[in-house]
């Protein structure tokens, strides 16, 4: 039985992450983490579940009275660091579903996860046909290497461009030589309109209601193109991601960025 304790119960994707923990048979729901109701039990708070599982505020204090196997924090960039630094320092193997980390952070936190011989999981997407999407783009890019990525999400989300498009062009990078795409002579006429620049490529992000967390990557070539989508209609989608990301930490001891490294 692994013990699990998730931080952020009552967003979004935390409910969704309460949801799988309580329904897949080898996990066991140890405690949450919570920014409010200190000391307090699930089933008194009104949006959380009724369920006998204490709430914490302070993550250290959690996982030295609780003891838990892992961490699972779909929170926000700034908590999620230190949640995982935390986690780390007490012999907890955190998986993290939240972007925002710099190369610094991750070779910091890659170094704690080695140090204390702990698996550790950053994912910028846990939807598990985003991470094949990012692989078919990566595969398409040694053939076509002239793309462009348009992601579309909830007008709620804070970072733009995504970490999964992010990630998706640093995947592309690696099988193409960096290049200029587009008229050497091209100017935008009004700032932004061609996107963010990535080694030559382009990414473009759209914010709106109604939408969830899209990604279309577009290979044009000799009298062709290719397009290459993925998208997410609810959050429900992300949790077998998660649920393989928890299994896949306790199997590991040291950091893995990006869930497409431990699909086959």
């Amino acid at each position: 039985m692994t013990r699990i304790v998730i931080a952020g119960p009552r967003g979004n994707m935390g409910k969704e992450a309460v949801t799988m923990v309580t329904e897949t048979e080898e996990f066991e729901l140890a405690a949450v983490i919570d920014r409010k109701y200190d000391g307090m039990s699930m089933r008194d708070v009104d949006d959380l579940p009724n369920l006998d599982v204490p709430v914490f505020t302070d993550a250290g204090e959690c996982f030295e009275k609780i003891k838990p196997d892992v961490l699972i924090d779909l929170t926000n960039p700034q908590t999620g660091k230190v949640h995982m630094k935390q986690a780390l320092l007490n012999g907890v193997r955190p998986v993290i579903g939240t972007t925002g980390f710099t190369e610094e952070d991750v070779a910091e936190l890659s170094s704690l996860a080695e140090e204390k011989e702990l698996g550790a999981i950053i994912a910028p997407n846990f939807a598990i046909g985003a991470i094949l999407m990012m692989k078919f783009s990566q595969m398409a890019a040694r053939y076509m290497p002239d793309a462009e990525i348009i992601e579309q999400h909830h007008d709620r989300k804070l970072d733009a461009p995504s970490g999964t498009a992010v990630k998706t062009a640093q995947l592309i990078s690696e099988v193409r030589q960096e290049k200029q795409q587009g008229h050497p002579k091209e100017e935008e006429t009004l700032p932004g309109a061609r996107g963010a620049e990535f080694d030559g490529m382009r990414i473009h992000s759209v914010r709106l209601p109604g939408l969830v967390a899209h990604q279309e990557v577009l290979f044009g070539g000799e009298g062709q193109t290719l397009k290459i989508r993925h998208d997410s209609m609810n959050r429900r989608s992300f949790m077998p991601g998660v649920k393989l990301a928890c299994e896949a930490a306790m199997k590991l001891n040291v950091l893995v960025y990006g869930l497409e490294h431990i699909i086959e």
